[in-house]
């Protein structure tokens, strides 16, 4: 049968650490705990199920501490878990029975990701792929019979494995000043870095943060000339002049992006300046845009609740000033029921797509 270590970074985890180990240490051969600087019960919890806890120097670099957790494994596979992830009944025998005839070839193995509803995220989707189980120890081989070549390529398998991330809190605070740092230092980032730091800035980011983010989306879209990056970058510095109402700025960056195809976050982000200048008919026309015209790159609640909220409160305001002077059309009525509707069961029931 195959044996499996598993490696864990910490810092601060006594509410949800046990959980954690409780659903899926019988299935591993080894359990290896990285604390990266823990002043609460965390590395007590976690003595009931191994004696390999290691202290760790913190350095804002979660790939170093990955890398430190795996050079103390011995096993023949190593699986990565966070302490906010929990295997259920039904995916604990699952992995189970993955464990027993998992092929000595394969290399990785994906599980399916899913954030439950009521939980933090600033995922995109309910469910999506991750490598998770990694072959400590990878053997290259030759292939093709002529010209032969050594594969490259890993031997990868897409399990029915679900992890259930449940995280308490979001780590947005901790992730921005590692973004900015990690700028700081190399002048650029990776696409999937950029895209991270754009995405966990539209759903959590206070002024201050976009403040932080300015010089570097702006720096971006003025030295990176991928459609992707600027893209991104767009997004963000829309925000950023509408938060500091440049309008100037706002309107050139926005206009410009449009050239391109639109999304849903430049398109929200012009429904919700006209809507904070009481331009309320023209709001609506971006809002609709945004909801039912464009597809988002960043955040799926700009093509989702958050316009369509705006188009119910659009509504509202129009029927209001209407009754300032003569009795609302029916028109405006209908379409202000309409639109509160489709809020309400979109904030009730509307849901992230189930997969990636």
């Amino acid at each position: 049968m195959t044996t499996i270590s598993l490696c864990m970074i910490v810092k601060n985890e006594e509410n949800i650490l046990e959980q954690c180990l409780e659903s899926i240490a019988d299935l591993m051969d080894e359990i290896i705990i990285v604390d990266t600087g823990s002043t609460d019960r965390t590395k007590e919890i976690a003595a009931r199920y191994t004696t390999k806890i290691y202290d760790y120097k913190w350095t804002s670099d979660f790939s170093a501490a990955r890398n430190y957790s795996f050079s103390k494994a011995t096993m023949e596979y190593i699986y990565t878990a966070d302490a906010d992830e929990i295997l259920d009944a039904e995916n604990h025998d699952r992995f189970a029975r993955m464990k027993s005839v998992l092929l000595p070839e394969i290399e990785i193995v994906q599980m399916k990701y899913v954030t439950e509803t009521g939980f933090n995220t600033v995922l995109n989707a309910k469910k999506e792929y991750r490598p998770k189980l990694f072959k400590r120890l990878r053997t290259f081989t030759w292939v093709d019979p002529v010209h032969e070549t050594i594969r490259l390529a890993p031997v990868i398998f897409d399990s029915n494995i679900e992890i259930f991330h449940r995280p308490q809190t979001l780590h947005s605070k901790r992730d921005f000043s590692i973004f900015i740092k990690i700028f700081e230092h190399d002048g650029t980032f990776s696409p999937k870095i950029r895209s991270m730091y754009a995405r966990e800035l539209l759903k959590t980011g206070d002024k201050r943060d976009f403040t932080d983010a300015k010089p570097i989306f702006r720096s971006i879209i003025d030295n990176d000339y991928s459609d992707d990056a600027r893209k991104e970058a767009a997004c963000i510095l829309a925000r950023i002049y509408r938060l500091e109402d440049n309008k100037d700025e706002f309107f050139k960056l926005t206009m410009k992006d449009l050239l391109t195809t639109p999304c849903s976050e430049i398109c929200y982000e012009l429904g919700t300046y006209f809507a904070a200048h009481r331009d309320y008919s023209e709001a609506v026309l971006w809002f609709y845009n945004a909801a039912y015209e464009t597809e988002s790159i960043l955040d799926i609640h700009t093509n989702g609740d958050l316009p369509l909220l705006g188009l119910a409160e659009c509504y509202e305001y129009l029927i209001q000033e209407e009754k300032n002077s003569f009795t609302p059309s029916n028109a405006l009525l209908v379409q202000y029921e309409m639109y509160l509707e489709k809020y309400r069961t979109a904030s009730r029931e509307w849901k992230m797509p189930e997969e990636l």
